[in-house]
């Protein structure tokens, strides 16, 4: 019960508009899922809000005021704010902490995973499997909502969710660390039997529209896919990083 009213409050304190309320929002810390601001729209006080945002490294949207009034009647001043449930972690604090607790890291990077039910389903598969991080990319990726929450069973609260401004370089990052980078794409002809997960792994999801980007591709250690026997030529994302999840899970066991 405790659980629910928690999850309830958070999700119904999410958004924040007007100019004023957002900047405090901004200064007092809290993680901006998603800022909207009123495009043409100018003054001294949006000024600030824009310049503050780009100090705080966040992304502003400019949207017509349609756009805002539909996601509030209210007097929102040209200014509409999310604030996500969830702080997200840096994957650079993470690693080490793995390595120093004993642990061999099982990373998972979703690389423009949009749909928020996809990012909720994938997140509790993860938490499940005993994945130590999600990395997602600031740009592109679904926003971590309450239907992504929901979605989650609530998993996005238990496992660290990093997220990146460039994911390439943070992919890199990883590969520096030690961590193999295991791809699942269709571009290749092995399957998603023939890496040893046992190493220290990152294994990398792409959208179901584009699949990873071609420079996290070049990058990789190794290209996977899973094997189809069907007439339908694709899966879920969801459903596709559960079956390479448990398969990494499946080699550690075995060890």
């Amino acid at each position: 019960m405790l659980y629910n009213q928690q999850r309830e409050k958070r999700e119904n304190n999410q958004m924040v508009f007007g100019i004023r309320a957002v900047i405090e929002a901004i200064r007092s810390g809290k993680e901006i899922e998603a800022l909207y601001l009123q495009r043409g729209a100018g003054g001294g006080l949006l000024t600030e809000l824009k310049e503050l945002s780009q100090e705080y490294g966040i992304t502003a949207q400019q949207v017509p005021i349609e756009k805002l009034n539909r996601l509030t009647q209210k007097n929102h001043q040209g200014a509409v704010a999310f604030i996500s449930p969830i702080v997200y972690e840096k994957i650079e604090n993470i690693i080490p902490q793995i390595f120093e607790n004993g642990q061999v890291p099982l990373i998972l990077v979703l690389d423009s995973i949009t749909d928020v039910r996809n990012m909720g389903a994938i997140a509790r598969t993860a938490e499940c499997a005993g994945v130590h991080a999600i990395v997602i990319p600031s740009k592109g990726s679904a926003q971590i909502n309450p239907d992504a929450i929901k979605t989650s069973a609530g998993a996005l609260y238990k496992i660290p969710v990093c997220r990146h401004d460039n994911l390439v370089q943070t992919v890199k990052f990883l590969q520096e660390s030690g961590l193999q980078l295991v791809c699942c794409t269709e571009k290749t002809k092995e399957d998603i039997y023939t890496p040893d997960y046992t190493a220290p792994t990152a294994i990398i999801m792409g959208s179901e529209e584009d699949g990873v980007r071609n420079e996290i591709i070049r990058l990789s250690d190794y290209l996977a896919k899973i094997p189809m026997y069907g007439e339908i030529e694709s899966l879920n994302v969801s459903v596709a990083t559960g079956i390479i999840v448990y398969e990494a899970i499946r080699q550690r066991l075995v060890v």
